[in-house]
């Protein structure tokens, strides 16, 4: 491991602290920055094409075939996105947000950071999910099916869950955020990886040596990624800090359940890791992109609802960081319970 990778985590929390004061000092170069396409930053979407580009060249797509050999990493995926993540996230922050924050928050805005909560925890991840498997070193097939069931199941299942919930039953999915974030993260890396194989090979040159070109390339990526996020929304974190800390200990919470069930259940039914790892790590993450979209088309740009939301962005990167160190960390003890049967 050199030493960019080695203090990734070092890196990454400069590059907060370092969109955060720009953000704050730079407001008007910021918001020259912040292009959206149907609620999809498009400097954001150059560099996660950064990002995940690299990865989708080292997939096999002739082994997709096979993944219904090995079921059980679907199965825990999307039983936990499905079955238990709104509802755990419902409870959680209704514990906090309700209960124990009730002579801390006003009820009303109490409740808009509940809905907001419960938009998040109903919308699994597709884009930075490929970051994340790439950096547990995960099956990155198996991935790119898991993304594709989450969203084609997200289409249909997404609205009865945040009405049954919250009964709020106007929910509308933006369909152009989630068609085209599926297009620009999973659709066209994955064309742009084939087309590429297909050149070097009329070329005669090895795969290998084309993709070493791009050691650490997903790494920057995401580091510059960070520093964007954070420079959108660092005016939001220094006006509301204290309400921002209140909604991230929910959240936090919730993220680090998820994933410790997903991950446990995974080892228990002796899950290979490459496979069980990025399970739980598409169970933990939020289709943020697709929640803040919501929340401000039906609540307002500067509702509670959203600036939950917005929260949830903030805090699902150095969480899932965390816990990919944590996945990378517990290989050994993952593995120990006898063989590491690939099923």
């Amino acid at each position: 491991m050199n030493l960019f990778s080695k203090y990734l985590t070092v890196w990454v929390l400069l590059c907060i602290v370092l969109g955060v004061i720009l953000g704050t000092i730079f407001p008007d170069f910021t918001e020259l920055l912040n292009i959206e396409f149907a609620h999809i930053n498009i400097l954001i979407v150059v560099l996660i094409w950064v990002m995940i580009y690299p990865m989708m060249l080292k997939i096999d797509f002739t082994s997709v075939k096979n993944v219904t050999t090995k079921p059980k990493g679907i199965v825990v995926t999307t039983t936990v996105n499905w079955l238990i993540k709104p509802f755990t996230m419902y409870l959680i922050a209704y514990l906090f947000f309700i209960v124990i924050y009730q002579n801390i928050l006003d009820e009303e805005i109490a409740r808009e950071y509940l809905v907001g909560a419960v938009l998040l925890g109903a919308a699994p991840c597709t884009a930075m999910v490929f970051v994340w498997s790439h950096l547990v070193k995960g099956n990155s097939s198996y991935t790119v099916l898991q993304v594709a069931l989450n969203d084609l199941i997200l289409l249909f299942a997404f609205t009865p869950i945040v009405a049954l919930l919250l009964g709020i039953s106007n929910v509308d999915i933006p369909y152009d955020t989630l068609f085209l974030s599926v297009v620009l993260f999973v659709v066209l890396p994955i064309l742009g990886s084939i087309l590429t194989k297909y050149i070097l090979n009329k070329m005669n040159k090895p795969l290998d040596s084309f993709i070493s070109k791009f050691n650490n390339i997903p790494e920057v990526g995401l580091l510059l990624t960070l520093v964007l996020i954070f420079m959108f929304q660092g005016e939001v974190i220094t006006s509301s800090p204290i309400d921002i800390l209140l909604i991230s200990i929910p959240l936090t919470i919730q993220t680090l359940l998820i994933f410790t069930i997903a991950y446990f259940w995974s080892k228990k039914w002796r899950v290979s890791h490459d496979i069980g790892a990025p399970s739980a790590l598409i169970g933990a993450s939020n289709f943020f992109e697709l929640s803040v979209a919501i929340a401000i088309a039906l609540f307002g740009l500067n509702s509670g609802v959203t600036l939950a939301t917005v929260v949830g962005v903030l805090v699902e990167v150095p969480v899932m960081l965390f816990l990919v160190y944590i996945a990378n960390k517990s290989v050994k003890w993952y593995k120990a319970t006898g063989k590491d049967v690939k099923r």
